[in-house]
């Protein structure tokens, strides 16, 4: 995993803990690395999860198939993020959700036992390891918000505002890629992907935004009027 030390050092769990001891931490934290291959299940619904995975390199997407059989994307990952940040802490708690490799995708995983349990050493980097658990459940947390915000939305134009503007605010720029395909986009936005396609054509007519493919430019007018989304 040493080639991947680089990568730990910018993920958030180990924000602020120099590479050195990151190369120590994970031997004491008792780490193990897993490769999956395209489509291949990291999690799947129903599964007791007991590790907090790092995405060392790849994307992946957490789902949840309904009872019609349609899937719906909860979550996109990619390096750097974790996987299972929530349910490792939640006492056994059954997973709601599966976690898909999207590409070539491997994934360090962490006993939650060890890091939540006192370094024997008590030491200061542990402890740093512990803040930055903490502020990833309230990112994840704040990721399935974002989510949510899409989907109590009523109409197709309003979720799909919702997700651009909040695209052009993370990527401070009207002009922007976003991570998904159309089919992808209406998966998370849970909508058909014929009512996607129409929209955004009916939208563009409009002039409230332009696109080609994955690269979308929304209006100066429309990002200020719909900044509260």
């Amino acid at each position: 995993m040493r080639e991947y030390i680089k990568t730990l050092e910018q993920s958030n769990i180990f924000f602020g803990i120099k590479n050195v001891d990151i190369e120590e931490m994970i031997v004491c934290l008792q780490a193990r690395q897993r490769e999956y291959k395209k489509c291949e299940m990291v999690i799947w619904e129903g599964s007791v999860v007991t590790e907090i995975g790092i995405i060392l390199s790849g994307k992946a997407r957490s789902i949840k198939e309904g009872i019609s059989g349609k899937t719906v994307i909860v979550t996109l990952l990619e390096e750097g993020d974790f996987i299972g940040v929530l349910l490792a802490a939640s006492h056994e708690r059954k997973s709601p959700v599966s976690v898909q490799a999207l590409d070539h995708l491997s994934v360090m995983f962490l006993p939650i036992e060890r890091v939540l349990g006192r370094c024997a050493k008590v030491c200061r980097r542990h402890d740093l390891l512990l803040c930055n658990y903490l502020d990833g459940i309230a990112e994840k947390a704040l990721v399935l918000h974002d989510r949510n915000d899409c989907l109590i939305k009523t109409t197709v134009r309003e979720k799909i505002l919702t997700y651009l503007t909040r695209e052009a605010k993370d990527k401070d720029s009207i002009n922007f890629t976003i991570p998904l395909d159309r089919e992808a986009l209406a998966e998370y936005l849970n909508v058909e992907r014929s009512a996607l396609s129409r929209e955004l054509s009916r939208m563009k007519k409009d002039g409230l935004i332009d696109y080609y493919k994955s690269d979308f430019r929304l209006f100066y007018q429309v990002a200020l009027k719909n900044q509260n989304y």
